[in-house]
């Protein structure tokens, strides 16, 4: 087969989930001798790279812009993919289901992964919210196929649209530290804060913790790393509490740092409640955290009994941390169970080998 991956800024992954989605499918499936062509937003990585793991790269322009970015981007990417003769084309986010309505009518296979429930963001006004609602919509009625990351939004667009869908999650590695020196450069030690590593946005409830800090009897530190592509008011709020023990480092991306800070927390706290399987939260589990969690359908889904689930009340999420901080041994047993839930549920090689027999089944007509 030929199965083109358009709808994410490309790879090698250097941004998020779909990124090291699209990564990490792409190369499994062509090293099984399929042909796999994934679409990058010019300048965003090498244009010079035709190539990356046996997968051919198109680098196409876009527009700058909050919204603008992923739509004109895809616009192009679908336009040139009706001329390479991909056999499957891989849709990323249901924003950019309107736009297979081309390739929909010229017989093409489109198989859409729908991502969480954008329209909740609340980045997102009026308008924004109608147009993702839209697109759910349309992905929904006009996709060869679309994938859910979660049985949590599987259920919902049977129960919103009555549309079936393929349960596809999102997949992680399992890693340990290698070079915890690396901490060194935030005046960090091994043990000595909490740790939350997501998009700094209102829906993903940072400022619970941040908040949480000020009820703990404690010297260990919450370090934030992250960001967001906008000028953020939200950032500003979280950045004006005056606790010396909350650090925010910003975006991370240079290589191997995400990991080390991961590794070496006492404990991850994740807030997301939007997506479906986050792949922040199944970095941590893979990299042997003890999780907090906030109680939604999604994280409990993920986590069952691997970390610790709490509600959207900083005295909450502060009482779990402070009993943690007095009885460190309790991480224990669930940092094992993290790692272990990601080797038999969440490992890239059963994500890719799902999304193979997906496309095989839709080649077949069985879709």
């Amino acid at each position: 087969m030929h199965i083109a991956i358009i709808g994410t800024r490309g790879i090698p992954a250097k941004y998020g989930g779909f990124e090291t989605c699209a990564e990490e499918i792409s190369i499994r499936i062509a090293n099984q001798g399929h042909k796999v062509s994934v679409y990058c937003r010019k300048g965003n990585h090498d244009d010079s790279l035709a190539t990356y793991g046996g997968v051919n790269l198109i680098h196409l322009p876009f527009m700058s812009g909050k919204i603008t970015e992923t739509f004109s981007h895809t616009i192009l990417a679908v336009i040139h993919s009706l001329f390479i003769k991909a056999d499957i084309l891989l849709i990323m986010n249901a924003a950019n289901g309107s736009l297979c309505i081309l390739p929909r009518m010229l017989g093409k296979k489109v198989v859409i992964n729908v991502d969480g429930l954008e329209w909740r963001r609340k980045k997102w006004g009026k308008a924004g919210r109608l147009f993702y609602l839209l697109s759910e919509k349309i992905s929904s009625k006009i996709a060869t196929r679309i994938v859910s990351d979660a049985i949590g939004i599987k259920d919902y667009y049977i129960s919103r649209y009555n549309t079936e869908s393929t349960y596809i999650a999102y997949g992680a590695e399992i890693e340990s530290s290698k070079t915890p020196e690396l901490l060194k450069q935030y005046k960090l030690q091994p043990d000595s804060y909490f740790f939350i590593g997501s998009r700094l946005e209102p829906e993903n409830n940072a400022d619970i913790a941040v908040r949480a800090m000020a009820y703990l009897n404690t010297d260990l530190k919450l370090v934030i790393a992250g960001g967001a592509n906008y000028d953020s008011d939200y950032i500003k709020s979280l950045r004006s509490v005056g606790d010396e023990r909350i650090q925010f480092l910003g975006p991370v991306y240079a290589d191997g740092h995400m990991k080390e800070l991961h590794c070496n927390c006492f404990a991850y706290i994740h807030g997301n409640e939007v997506g479906g399987t986050n792949p922040a939260l199944l970095k941590a589990m893979g990299y042997g955290n003890m999780v907090l969690a906030t109680n939604n359908i999604f994280n409990v889904e993920v986590l069952a009994d691997a970390g610790m689930i709490f509600d959207k009340d900083p005295q909450i999420l502060a009482s779990i941390m402070q009993d943690l901080i007095d009885h460190p041994n309790k991480r224990e047993s669930f940092q094992v169970k993290a790692k272990e839930r990601i080797k038999y549920h969440y490992t890239w090689d059963k994500i890719a080998s799902q999304y193979l027999q997906l496309f095989s089944e839709c080649i077949e007509g069985e879709y």
